[in-house]
């Protein structure tokens, strides 16, 4: 696969993300190494759908920047089931996946391609920068939990690397890997404005690797987009939401494929990543530093709220309370709007 065609898929659910919407459909359409059509799937929204429709309507031939389709999310309500919408109704042989609020850099997809060049390769992922709204990073929040607000952290490896799993927001399958693993699992990723839940990416990864042994996934930290980071999420209180969150959805993950593997990564993270930024931090707040003593305290905070979160979410696991679902991705192209016409392969 010397030059596979790729399909963008951004899934949206809101209205109060519309400029957000435009400027991320426009950085696709803006890449240097163009995809073959951006697919923008609508999440239960009527107004939202329509809106879009109209936004786009006569992109549906394409051109030289590719096509731009708007489709209803054929499954329950969910970030999940947003994206295997989308892959079930795309064409490109590469699905790459890219948050409604952020914008990708002109060599995004460029760097994905290059990473498929080993034919071995089914996943390949980017570096994800904040972009804060207040202007600036909050001198408590420390690098290391910037995945709270969907960002790449520190403690990642530079370059190009082999990772466990890629990080959803920005990420790149081949085709084969859905129709080696399924999709992405219902009932653990996040649903619009509820308590935000992750993971499922990182459970479609493990899943991966089990049903290919000879998968390689990668992060290319040169495939870079910039993702915006609202003024609530600088708050502490989401902080702290976010980090218990993802406790309650590791919990799932380590129920399904076991705890070894999907606490691997997290290991390693919180004994030797996260010991050194509370260290930083306490070595700034010593030498009279802005935000040492914060950072310090939001690691050991974020780290005491996720085991919390875990223990909740095994125990609720345990009892048969907290579920979620895998589906195959349908073999049948999805309408691109409700009672429109379908499209054919």
């Amino acid at each position: 696969m010397s030059n596979p065609d790729t399909s963008v898929v951004i899934c949206v659910y809101t209205e109060d993300r519309w400029e957000d919407i435009l400027a991320a459909v426009a950085s696709v359409r803006a890449q240097s190494r163009p995809a073959l059509e951006t697919l923008l799937v609508v999440d239960h929204n009527e107004a939202l759908l329509e809106r879009l429709a109209n936004e786009y309507k006569g992109y549906e031939e394409g051109g030289a920047a590719g096509k731009v389709r708007v489709l209803a999310n054929a499954g329950p309500r969910g970030l999940s089931a947003g994206r295997n919408t989308g892959i079930a109704a795309s064409h490109g042989e590469i699905i790459a996946f890219l948050d409604d609020d952020a914008v990708a850099e002109r060599d995004w997809l460029k760097h994905f391609a290059e990473g498929y060049e080993n034919p071995l390769v089914m996943a390949v992922g980017g570096r994800t920068m904040p972009v804060w709204a207040s202007g600036r990073r909050p001198v408590w929040f420390p690098e290391e939990f910037d995945w709270v607000v969907g960002c790449t952290y520190k403690g990642l490896p530079p370059g190009r690397v082999r990772v466990r799993n890629v990080l959803g927001g920005n990420a790149s399958f081949r085709r084969t890997a859905f129709e080696a693993a399924g999709g992405f699992a219902t009932g653990i990723g996040r649903d619009g404005d509820k308590r935000p839940l992750g993971c499922e990416e990182t459970e479609l990864c493990i899943r991966l690797t089990r049903a290919r042994p000879e998968a390689i996934l990668l992060i290319d930290d040169r495939a870079v987009i910039h993702h915006r980071v609202p003024g609530p999420r600088e708050h502490f209180a989401y902080f702290r939401t976010r980090t218990y969150a993802e406790g309650l959805s590791k919990a799932l993950v380590a129920r399904s494929v076991g705890s070894a593997k999907g606490l691997e990564s997290e290991r390693r993270y919180t004994t030797r990543v996260l010991p050194s930024g509370v260290a930083r931090g306490l070595r700034d707040f010593l030498l009279a530093r802005p935000g040492g003593a914060g950072r310090a305290g939001a690691i050991v905070t974020g780290v005491l709220t996720a085991a919390g979160g875990y223990v909740l979410g095994s125990v609720r696991a345990r009892r048969g309370g907290a579920t979620f679902t895998v589906v195959e991705i349908p073999d049948g192209r999805i309408a691109e709007l409700p009672g429109g016409k379908g499209d054919s392969a």
